[in-house]
């Protein structure tokens, strides 16, 4: 299915990202991209979101193998719109990518840096990135289900 073929892409860029930002960057060095907007800085997280819940990684193995589960089930057996399943191969590559780094560096590799308007956002990654996207895009096609529903 496509939905996969979109996971797996999403867990090589990050995988592939990640690598480089550790074998040629050290911790904490910043590159700016565009200045006073955005910067490649090397950084780890052993929590999650915003730094929240550190060193808790049975909490966020238990989370993942559960998230993984419920979308290859939910993928296999309930997809019927092709928004939606791209939205959950998004959420699913980036569930794995995050997963990858946390079983084997015990940490997760962050590096896409943005400040707006003197704001500095936590830094974040490929994986991170889908999973927003991926959620946004599942509220909206469910939303979009919805009022389909409604009108028929």
């Amino acid at each position: 299915m496509v939905y996969y073929l979109i996971a797996l892409a999403v867990v090589v860029i990050d995988q592939l990202t990640k690598w480089l930002v550790v074998n040629n960057m050290y911790l904490g060095e910043q590159i700016p991209i565009l200045e006073n907007l955005l910067y490649i800085t090397s950084h780890r997280n052993r929590g999650a979101a915003f730094g929240i819940l550190q060193d808790q990684m049975w909490l966020f193995f238990i989370i993942t193998v559960v998230v993984v589960i419920g979308i290859v089930y939910y993928l296999q057996t309930q997809v019927k719109y092709i928004g939606t399943g791209i939205a959950f191969g998004l959420v699913l590559g980036g569930a794995i990518g995050n997963f990858i780094d946390r079983l084997f560096r015990g940490e997760v590799v962050d590096f896409i840096d943005v400040k707006i308007v003197g704001y500095d956002f936590p830094i974040f990654n490929v994986a991170d990135s889908c999973l927003v996207i991926g959620v946004i895009l599942l509220m909206l096609f469910t939303l979009k289900e919805e009022k389909a529903k409604g009108e028929t």
